[in-house]
């Protein structure tokens, strides 16, 4: 059968055992059958369409774009995408039609990438759980598994099944769960504090964050400026590396771009750990870390070490600091970049005609949620003349502080960092907004804002499953722009796990079931956990 994975699929493609326009409507087939997890905000079905008829002609010509061209992809509605809406699900920019795409998205165009359409996600991408939108929630494609349900039964006998569903994380949620569910090969992100890599630890997929600078943030509606980087999720490992290579290097637009030329690069089948040195942060025992991933983590290390990679445990004295220093880092730019959405040349406006001043005031408080209307107040405050050395420069200094824990571990001789990237698995919804937005930020960001407040590389990998029958992440930090090697670190960590999606839906039920395998420390016992989950592979054919 053929893999879920972008080079499977291109092979596929090449050999003429399917055409993208095949794929395309199979893509577009899954999306209207998942429709109930809201992944998407906009179906782009006419464009993908057109897009892989184009491909179609190139295929048959023998002269393909690249290793993307004819793949279904989707992109999180905050990229600006031309003639197609681009919304940020906000009231303030519904109906918003931008004349250019984003330098990524132009890019994957370039390369031949048949776009789906744009995801879901929480208003203007402030959030850890997709909830927040004015589209509504996404909901996790693992929240339907045979398993999951069962456990969650028998624990709530009078729960609702039609609300007793999980959050995808986020803000990165519809991009997390179009991947998840099969309906693309590739999604992308955006990622300021952990928008990618908490969905896609959350959704059981391969998240990754390049160093700040390396992908073009041109065309990415800003959020915080100063850590905003595009994110890739992925079913696979090399699937991430191969999207890299189409995104990174100098963007004209973006004057905060390296100027080097990057090179793309293949990841190696034969990855030799025996020379690396992994450190693991003890101040990442943060309070709330499940025992589950803690047990993951322990077992990751383990593995590491008995595959002749030095493990050792390092110190990051001013993590501590990190969640409070990004909030008010976070606002302040937040304030800034939201000023420009007053209803004067383009979104959402107001029905007021008193006063300039009258109809600005009523546009922003009619186009913005109470998260970023509370983001905006909590910045402006911050930034006032007599705060502004109190709290925002003195959050300037300690991020200086906290980037300077990973330049001094990464000289130590560490050449990755090994950590948790959620505190557990995907909550159930209806407890997910027990609390604020604020506080679940806070909660959720714990282990993934540092490496933005420092603008070096992570990557989430899923690492196994939790006792209720959901996906697990652990998070990889490397060294600025040292993406190949990260990366390759995360293929043989992936490669140990053998965490295979290869579930597919029918009449409602799920027909195959997941494996997940675990070379543990001692001797040759290998642990084999069983799950039942709800993903669509919408390219099995027989090769």
């Amino acid at each position: 059968m053929l893999g879920s994975g972008v080079r499977e699929a291109a092979a596929a493609l090449r050999l003429g055992q399917l055409t993208p326009t095949e794929l395309c409507q199979k893509s577009l087939s899954l999306i209207k059958e998942t429709s109930f997890l809201n992944a998407y905000i906009t179906v782009t079905e006419e464009l993908a369409l057109k897009q892989a008829a184009e491909a179609d002609k190139r295929f048959q010509q023998g002269k393909p774009l690249g290793v993307l061209d004819g793949i279904p992809i989707a992109i999180k509605d905050n990229f600006s995408t031309k003639n197609i809406e681009t919304t940020c699900a906000s009231k303030m920019l519904k109906g918003y039609i931008p004349p250019y795409n984003a330098t990524v998205v132009q890019r994957l165009f370039d390369q031949g990438a048949v776009l789906m359409g744009k995801t879901n996600l929480d208003e203007f991408a402030m959030g850890s759980g997709s909830t927040d939108g004015i589209f509504g929630p996404v909901r996790n494609p693992w929240s339907y598994s045979k398993q999951y349900r069962e456990k969650r039964k028998h624990a709530c006998p009078d729960g609702d099944e039609n609300s007793d569903w999980l959050i995808t994380g986020g803000s990165s949620g519809g991009s997390a769960a179009s991947v998840s569910a099969g309906t693309c090969y590739v999604a992308l992100g955006s990622d300021t504090g952990g928008s990618t890599r908490n969905p896609a630890s959350h959704c059981g997929i391969v998240g990754l964050k390049p160093t700040y600078g390396l992908v073009s943030r041109h065309g990415l509606i800003p959020l915080v400026n100063s850590m905003d980087v595009p994110g890739i999720l992925t079913k696979c490992v090399d699937d991430a590396a191969t999207v890299l290579g189409v995104l990174a290097g100098h963007d004209p637009q973006d004057s905060t771009t390296i100027q080097d030329h990057f090179q793309p690069f293949t990841l190696p089948d034969v990855i030799d750990v025996t020379k690396l040195c992994v450190g693991i942060p003890k101040e990442y025992h943060a309070p709330g870390l499940s025992s589950e991933i803690l047990a993951l983590w322990s077992k990751a290390a383990d593995l590491l070490e008995n595959a002749g990679a030095k493990v050792v445990e390092v110190s990051m004295p001013n993590t501590c600091y990190s969640i409070v220093c990004y909030h008010v880092l976070c606002t302040a730019e937040v304030a800034s970049n939201m000023a420009r959405f007053d209803g004067l040349e383009y979104g959402h406006r107001a029905d007021v005609k008193d006063s300039t001043e009258a109809m600005y005031s009523a546009t922003r408080r009619e186009g913005f949620n109470d998260v970023v209307r509370g983001r905006i107040l909590s910045g402006n405050f911050f930034l006032l003349k007599q705060n502004y050395e109190k709290y925002f420069l003195k959050a300037q200094k300690v991020r200086r502080l906290i980037a300077d824990d990973f330049v001094n571990v990464f000289r130590s001789g560490v050449d990755v960092l090994l950590t948790p990237t959620t505190l557990g698995d995907a909550a159930p919804y209806l407890e997910f907004i027990q609390e604020d937005n604020r506080t679940r930020s806070a909660q959720e960001d714990v282990f993934t804002q540092c490496a933005n407040m420092a603008g070096v590389p992570a990557v989430t990998v899923p690492a196994g499953l939790s006792s209720r029958g959901l996906p697990l992440g652990l998070q990889f930090i490397g060294q600025a722009f040292c993406e190949q090697q990260l990366l390759s670190v995360a293929k043989w960590f992936e490669k140990q796990t053998d965490f295979c999606l290869l579930a597919c839906h029918e009449n409602g039920h799920i027909v195959k079931q997941q494996k997940i395998t675990w070379s543990l420390r001692h001797g040759d016992l290998r642990a084999h956990l069983t799950s039942h989950q709800f993903i669509y592979i919408y390219a099995l054919y027989a090769v």
